[in-house]
């Protein structure tokens, strides 16, 4: 049987849709991909992103596990910097308690200094000479991004995000991340204590039959955090292809047997296009360039232009380099190509699963891409 092939949507706003569209896109997508084989659908969480529409994810999971059967539907991830662990456990084992078997609980990282770290990759030159990619059993790793600007737009728009969402306001939780986690497992299986010994009942949350993880892009609290408490964990290839294999390595290292895993279990994520041919996929992958250099600039995500107006940007040789990590990385082919690219991933990372994200200016396009790849992929050595 081939490796697990799972989702991951962002629920992509398109030049000239609307939220609306990239939802009901959504709902349709996880309904037909269900009965392509797909093992999950996952939704991400962004904030004040002119083109992404995955801001709630428990609201948008529950919409989704409702309107599926048998699929698998989780948040990747829940950023529990923006949360109260009670909160979270609570909306998802509301929605558990409703589909039991089925429900994913993601969790990231996510924070005033956490966002500033991110934010300072791209902002603060740093020294030396550029860094060299690399190619690790077949697969590429790129350099990590350097900062090519001295603006601080970037910056100045995480911080803003983080000031509206009420990060990092008086009150707020200085529970470190593993704690964050700890919180919530308790809360489910009903051991939660408070200073004193008091027992807390989280209801809905404890007994929910719902299966926690944890998503990272790189060596560091999270895959610490995943690895000390046994939980499986989710390697972001597709965000920070530069670090995966220092994040799945630092995961591994740390893993320690418990009630829900004997043995470390890996996902790896790919960003992928793929096509009748290759031609056509290299049309429908061409927006993807921009797309990512909008976040990077400091626009957040804009919408997904299409080809015709991805082929009007103007690229320099700065703008470019902000983006080669991620344009370098992302799959794009026919269905041979792309699943000789993924078992690589695959193969390098030792994944025990792969989650694909795909978009395109086109929903018909991306149903395609999905659909393309799972008959491929199914005759594909595990």
């Amino acid at each position: 049987m081939s490796t697990p092939l799972s989702i991951l949507d962002l629920s992509p706003i398109v030049s000239g849709g609307t939220s609306a569209d990239a939802l009901r896109n959504t709902i349709d997508l996880a309904q037909r991909t269900e009965h392509l084989g797909y093992r999950r659908y996952w939704v991400a969480e962004h904030h004040l992103t002119p083109g992404v529409a995955s801001a709630s994810p428990a609201v948008l999971i529950a919409l989704i596990a409702g309107a599926t059967s048998r699929i698998r539907v989780g948040s990747a991830a829940v950023l529990l910097g923006q949360h109260a662990p009670l909160v979270v456990a609570e909306q998802f084992g509301t929605i558990a308690q409703l589909h039991p078997g089925r429900i994913d609980l993601g969790l990231g990282r996510s924070g005033p200094g956490r966002s500033r770290d991110l934010a300072r990759r791209f902002v603060d030159p740093g020294d030396g000479p550029a860094p060299e990619p690399k190619v690790v059993d077949g697969l590429l790793i790129p350099a990590k991004p350097r900062a090519l600007t001295k603006s601080k737009r970037f910056l100045a728009r995480i911080e803003e995000q983080q000031r509206l969402l009420g990060v990092g306001e008086p009150g707020e939780s200085t529970l470190d991340y593993r704690t964050q986690v700890e919180h919530i497992l308790r809360f489910i299986t009903g051991d939660f204590r408070t200073d004193s010994g008091e027992p807390v009942q989280a209801v809905p949350a404890e007994g929910a039959d719902v299966d926690v993880w944890i998503l990272g892009s790189s060596a560091g609290a999270s895959s610490a955090a995943a690895g000390s408490l046994g939980l499986p964990f989710a390697a972001n290839y597709h965000v920070s292809p530069s670090t995966v294999l220092e994040a799945v390595h630092a995961y591994r290292q740390e893993f320690t047997a418990s009630a829900q895993l004997a043995r470390p279990y890996v996902v790896v994520s790919a960003d992928v296009v793929v096509a009748d041919t290759d031609a056509k996929a290299r049309e429908l992958a061409a927006p993807y360039g921009p797309w990512v250099h909008s976040i990077r600039a400091g626009d957040g995500a804009i919408r997904f232009p299409s080809p015709a107006e991805a082929a009007g940007f103007t690229w320099t040789d700065q703008a470019r380099e902000l983006v080669a990590d991620r344009v370098d990385t992302q799959f794009v082919g026919t269905p041979e190509t792309v699943v000789r690219e993924l078992t690589t991933l695959r193969d390098a990372t030792d994944a025990d699963e792969l989650v694909i994200t795909t978009i395109t200016h086109d929903h018909a396009d991306r149903v395609r891409s999905y659909e393309l790849l799972a008959k491929a992929w199914q005759t594909t050595p595990s």
